[in-house]
């Protein structure tokens, strides 16, 4: 059963845009973790889903999702009315737009913001009597802005930020979003052009919104987990600029499975074929077609037998890649014929 928000917030399906702000800073104060030394742990769930329930509920489309199918429909991207909302690319070529923070973000699937940050966008960096704690720990960014795009491989290591003297000195939190990809794109390597919406603080406390977009290039052979890194490209709400990362993920294809760098897949053979010998045509992720044979063995059910060098490229290596990991499904007739029966017979005992 997915979280009721309203019941998180204390306000009723009702609440309006007011309730709902005041609701929030309420406990917001309450359950940072920063006043709760002694339990940090719980506090840190507590804030979490405070900061959840409000960013849901204070988007107008985020809220209407979530009425009508709750927590799971709103973060699977079940859009109102059955339509496509805004949001995160299913294939190459388009542009698709996001919000690279707090409420009113858009995209497919809602993705819960970092709570400091909305934290920060509600209270700015003018605390009152939480003015002088520090940022949640491991929640920062890895600071690393020498690049424009900057990639963290899953086998690399990153760690979060630490803690400052008072949010106002910490350093700025990152905006992490899915980016997903088909199999086929991550073989074959591809760019994805994403609109961003930045918003930045002024000196006078206002707050003005700027479109760019930015091109994720995906390499040939990433593995999901894999993070795209765009410094500083993010909102700036006082405590500096947010980098934006996209976390690669990988679509479920419907022949091939993925295993590290090799491919796997099953070959469905009739018992004639397991037994005296076949040829099937295999068509690859990058559009050729190979033959599988076998004529002088018997394959037995769910024999495994690997192909090198034709699965997922080798992303730090060019040139190599894994192996095409084949299992076999042997499917036995449902009946057989008295006459059958006996030519078999007499076949297996001559």
């Amino acid at each position: 059963m997915g979280k009721d928000y309203y019941a998180i917030l204390n306000v009723s399906k009702e609440a309006s845009d007011d309730e709902l702000k005041k609701a929030y800073r309420k406990l917001a104060l309450k359950w940072h973790p920063d006043r709760h030394k002694e339990n940090k742990e719980k506090a840190e769930r507590e804030f979490k889903d405070i900061s959840e329930a409000y960013e849901a509920l204070s988007d107008k489309q985020k809220r209407q999702i979530y009425d009508q199918y709750g927590e799971e429909g709103l973060k699977g991207g079940m859009p109102p009315g059955g339509g496509a909302g805004g949001g995160f690319p299913g294939g190459g070529g388009a542009t698709y737009s996001f919000t690279s923070g707090g409420p009113g973000g858009g995209f497919a699937g809602f993705n819960p913001s970092n709570p400091e940050d909305i934290f920060s966008q509600l209270f700015g960096s003018g605390l009152g009597g939480l003015s002088g704690m520090g940022g949640m720990g491991g929640m920062g960014s890895r600071g690393r802005s020498s690049q424009f795009m900057d990639v963290d491989d899953v086998m690399g290591g990153g760690g979060g930020g630490g803690r400052g003297g008072g949010l106002s000195s910490r350093r700025p939190q990152e905006i992490t979003r899915p980016l997903a990809c088909t199999l086929d794109e991550i073989y074959k390597g591809c760019s994805k052009k994403l609109k961003v919406t930045r918003r930045v603080r002024g000196t006078n406390g206002t707050i003005t919104s700027s479109e760019k977009v930015l091109q994720v290039d995906i390499k040939p052979g990433w593995k999901a987990g894999t993070k795209i890194r765009f410094a500083k490209e993010g909102d700036n709400l006082g405590n500096g600029a947010q980098d934006i990362v996209f976390v690669l993920e990988e679509k479920p294809h419907t022949m091939f499975k993925r295993d590290g760098d090799d491919l796997k897949v099953d070959l469905n053979l009739t018992l004639d074929e397991a037994l005296c010998g076949f040829k099937k045509p295999v068509q690859l992720l990058n559009g050729k077609t190979i033959q599988v044979s076998n004529a002088n063995t018997i394959i037995k059910p769910s024999q495994i037998s690997r192909m090198p060098n034709y699965g997922m490229p080798v992303s730090k290596q060019a040139g190599r890649f894994g192996a095409l990991v084949i299992t076999y499904k042997v499917q036995f007739p449902s009946s057989l014929t008295l006459s059958q029966k006996e030519k078999i017979h007499e076949a297996l005992t001559e």
